[in-house]
């Protein structure tokens, strides 16, 4: 029988993080200062960010090395199954290979693990006793939890008020590691207060949670900020999904013609597409790389590249990337993780290069395909991951259409098991199609 699945021991689990901005075309546009819109230093990001983490922020070295005591914590489950879904070809009748890379057995059930364990090694190195952070559907929440118990740090979430409601087991996760949870808007800062007074029913979005987050960092002491995607260093850490990737399609002499990943802020697609991204401006190789995002909050699709605010008070650095404006309020869609205004600078940089693509796709098609996936491969798969899914299977069919036998590769970059309310609306058809009809502020 032929195994469906490429595993590697702990000793290939990757060494060294990959930074893709050594190897970009044209170096990024600096982040600019709130305040004065003067390119920022790492100075004035120290209140935010400890050194160590703002020099792979900045940094412009290909290589970084992981900590052994990151190494370590890793080890607990990397490096993850590459998956071949054979009954999934099967089901589609396609010629077309379709392989997954699982990040849902990490502790917390996702990709976020990696770079939060990371970034609470460096933060204790540091000296700072106290995170704070913002969620979305909970995923980084849980995972960011687990790896502050794991280094002793405090931790103070602000999850967003739509999923902190959808998905209350996910909020139990997050207390059960130590954490403190609190649904945002709340009343707990002065810009949830003000949201709150203008909007009392206000969903919240990642954008207000992280404003909310921000100002309880810069007002408590020993407190350093924590995000899970969007920036530089989280892209980082990511990359070990990646490398492993690269790493286990090498030992079978498999080239991917697609690699697909869900994109909200961009971490789990820039940590599993950023060493082939790398590959294919050496020329290397010429696959197509495919970010997806909900049609609800499209902005690689739909946003403009500009300069704009990481959250929606205005407190963060603007960075150049595709956003749909710091003040866009995203619908209460399923798909937590990927309501975000903004996208990470890099893989908006890699877009407008033409390394990578982007396309979007609805609600309830993403179920779909989710449930179409979870039938043949026996893994639910988490609401952001699906929309990975909706691709893969789109492109399997145009295989099927052609008789072209593609190799299709996404990242499944969580599992869905505490998505349940999510799939129970779709299964009782209380969830409906929602397009993006606004102007970028």
């Amino acid at each position: 029988m032929t195994s469906n699945a490429v595993t590697l021991s702990s000793r290939d689990i990757p060494k060294q993080w990959y930074n893709i901005q050594a190897d970009l075309r044209k170096p990024l546009d600096p982040p600019l200062h709130p305040a004065t819109q003067k390119p920022a230093t790492a100075q004035d990001m120290e209140r935010f960010f400890p050194m160590s983490l703002l020099e792979q922020e900045m940094g412009q070295k290909r290589w970084f090395e992981i900590p052994e005591e990151v190494l370590d914590i890793l080890a607990l489950w990397r490096p993850t199954p590459l998956v071949r879904a054979r009954r999934l070809e099967q089901a589609l009748g396609t010629p077309a290979q379709i392989w997954y890379k699982y990040e849902g057995v990490s502790p917390s059930g996702s990709h976020k693990t990696n770079t939060a364990v990371a970034q609470a090694y460096f933060n204790k190195q540091a000296g700072i006793k106290r995170l704070a952070t913002e969620t979305g559907a909970g995923q980084w929440g849980s995972a960011l939890s687990f790896a502050c118990n794991v280094f002793g740090l405090e931790c103070q979430i602000y999850m967003v008020k739509v999923s902190y409601t959808q998905k209350p087991y996910r909020r139990s996760v997050m207390q059960l590691y130590g954490a403190r949870v609190t649904a945002s808007p709340s009343e707990e800062t002065e810009f949830g207060r003000k949201i709150l007074a203008d909007d009392p029913g206000c969903l919240g979005s990642l954008g207000i949670a992280i404003s909310e987050a921000v100002e309880d960092t810069v007002t408590h002491p020993h407190t350093k900020y924590a995000l899970g995607s969007v920036l530089n260093h989280v892209a980082l850490h990511q990359t070990v999904v990646g490398l492993e990737t690269r790493e286990q399609f090498k030992r079978m002499g498999i080239q991917p013609d697609f690699l697909i990943g869900c994109a909200g802020g961009g971490s789990n697609f820039a940590g599993f597409s950023f060493p082939y991204c790398g590959d294919k401006i050496a020329g290397d190789i010429n696959c197509r790389i495919i970010a997806v995002e909900p049609a609800a909050c499209p902005t690689l699709t739909k946003g403009e590249f500009r300069y704009d605010f990481g959250d929606t008070a205005g407190m963060t650095p603007l960075m150049k990337m595709h956003t749909l404006g710091h003040d866009f309020m995203p619908p209460g869609i399923h798909a937590g993780g990927l309501r975000y205004h903004g996208m990470s600078p890099l893989v908006s940089a890699l877009l407008e290069d033409g390394v990578i693509e982007a396309r979007s796709t609805l609600q309830k098609e993403t179920f779909e395909a989710a449930i179409q996936f979870a039938r043949a491969e026996g893994t639910i798969p988490a609401p952001e991951s699906a929309h990975a899914i909706r691709v893969a299977i789109d492109e399997a069919l145009k295989a099927k259409e052609s008789g072209e036998p593609k190799v299709i590769a996404f990242c499944l970059s969580g599992h869905g098991f505490l998505d349940m309310s999510a799939y129970d609306a779709y299964l009782g058809g209380r969830i409906d199609n929602v397009e993006y009809d606004h102007q970028p502020a």
